[in-house]
C-alpha cells in the first residue's frame, strides 16, 4: 500500500519519470550507434549497407535485445502516461495564469513544452515504428531475411516522411536537453560545481544524438546514402 501511494505522489511520478528516462537515454546510445554503421556506405560504395543489416541483425534476433526490447515499450509507455499525468497536475495547480509572467526569467523554453514535445515524438514513434520496427518483425516471424538498409533507404526517398522524421528528432533533442538535466535532479544529485556540467553534458549529448539520427535521412534523401 506504501509503495502505492509513493508511485501515485507527486515525488513518486517524477522518479518514475526519472528512472524510465535514464533507460530511454541507454537505449538511445545503443540505437544511434547501431544507426551510425549506415554511414560506412558513404566512406565504401561497395558497402551497400553489410555493416548496417548485420547490427540490424544482431538487434532483431539475440534473445538478450528482445528481452530488453519488452522493457523498452514498458519504460516508454510509463515514461510516457506519468508525463501526462505530471503535466495535467502542474497545470491543475495553478488554472488561472499570472497577468504577467515571463518564463524565460526562470526556464527554458523546452522546460516548460514538455508536454508539446513528448506527444511530437510520440506521433513520430507511431510513424518510425510503422516503418521500420513492425516489418523487421514481420519478416522475423515469416522467417526471412528483411534487408534493413534498403527498407531505410526507400522509406527516406518520400519527403513527407523525411520531414515527419526531422521534426521528430527536433522534438526529441529538445526534450533531451530538459530531461537529461531533469532525470538527476530528480534523484538528488544537485550540486553548485557538478550540475552545470551535467547540464552542458546533457546538451552536448542531446545535440550529437540526434544530429546523428537527422542525418540519417538527409543523406539518404540526398542520394549520397543508397
Amino acid at each position: 500500500m506504501a509503495s502505492s501511494n509513493f508511485l501515485t505522489s507527486s515525488v513518486g511520478k517524477k522518479v518514475v519519470m526519472g528512472a524510465t528516462g535514464f533507460f530511454l537515454i541507454s537505449f538511445l546510445i545503443i540505437h544511434v550507434s547501431i544507426n551510425s554503421l549506415i554511414f560506412l556506405d558513404i566512406l565504401d560504395s561497395n558497402e551497400n549497407g553489410a555493416a548496417f543489416n548485420t547490427g540490424a541483425y544482431f538487434m532483431s534476433h539475440n534473445w538478450v535485445v528482445r528481452v530488453l526490447e519488452v522493457g523498452l515499450f514498458l519504460g516508454l509507455l510509463a515514461h510516457a502516461v506519468q508525463g501526462v499525468k505530471l503535466t495535467i497536475e502542474n497545470r491543475s495547480k495553478r488554472p488561472v495564469k499570472y497577468a504577467v509572467y515571463d518564463g524565460n526569467a526562470n526556464s527554458k523554453w523546452y522546460s516548460r513544452s514538455m508536454g508539446l514535445l513528448g506527444s511530437l515524438i510520440l506521433m513520430f514513434l507511431v510513424v518510425h515504428l510503422a516503418n521500420f520496427w513492425y516489418p523487421t518483425k514481420v519478416a522475423l516471424f515469416e522467417g526471412h531475411e528483411h534487408d534493413t538498409f534498403q527498407n531505410i533507404v526507400s522509406v527516406f526517398k518520400n519527403p513527407i516522411l523525411v520531414v515527419i522524421y526531422l521534426v521528430g528528432v527536433v522534438s526529441l533533442c529538445f526534450h533531451l536537453m530538459h530531461g537529461f538535466q531533469s532525470a538527476f535532479r530528480t534523484f538528488g544529485l544537485v550540486h553548485k560545481k557538478y550540475t552545470p556540467m551535467i547540464i552542458s553534458i546533457g546538451v552536448g549529448f542531446s545535440i550529437v544524438v540526434c544530429t546523428l539520427f537527422a542525418l540519417m535521412p538527409i543523406l539518404v534523401f540526398a542520394g549520397l546514402i543508397s
